[in-house]
């Protein structure tokens, strides 16, 4: 319960019903009558994570994998960010975008959305080259 008496909102993660999907979970948003996306996994721990909307209502005998409360879901422009009342693994945002003309959805955190691919490539080299070698800078630094 939250301090005013009513119930705390959840973010749910739930087994997708559908079969041979790349996007075998669910996630529900407590946002605009209960957000449903499919994701390729339960939390963006070391990249971003693509996401879709779930064509479907949620499911009526989900396989609940996690249940957790929600301190803020909030969205904000093209994003939507949700605090979890848990300590770890507990910001994170929804991105929606467009790649190639086609909307798309990103779940990140803000450890995921400092690492870019160029940037981890930058770093891979340089730590390669030794440490007596010059290191090359990146515009893209933090």
């Amino acid at each position: 319960m939250s301090q005013s008496g009513q119930p705390r909102p959840v973010f749910l993660i739930a087994r997708n019903p559908q079969p041979d999907t790349k996007l075998p979970y669910l996630l529900k948003l407590p946002l605009e009558g209960g957000l449903v996306l499919k994701a390729r996994d339960t939390w963006p721990r070391v990249s971003r994570i693509y996401c879709h909307r779930f064509e479907e209502d949620w499911p009526t005998q989900p396989e609940i994998l996690e249940r957790v409360p929600v301190i803020s879901c909030r969205r904000r422009g093209a994003a939507i960010d949700l605090v979890l009342d848990r300590p770890h693994l507990a910001r994170s945002q929804f991105v929606f975008t467009e790649v190639r003309g086609r909307p798309a959805i990103f779940w990140q955190t803000q450890k995921t959305a400092r690492s870019r691919p160029s940037e981890r490539r930058l770093r891979q080299a340089t730590t390669r080259s030794g440490p007596n070698r010059a290191r090359c800078c990146s515009s893209w630094s933090t």
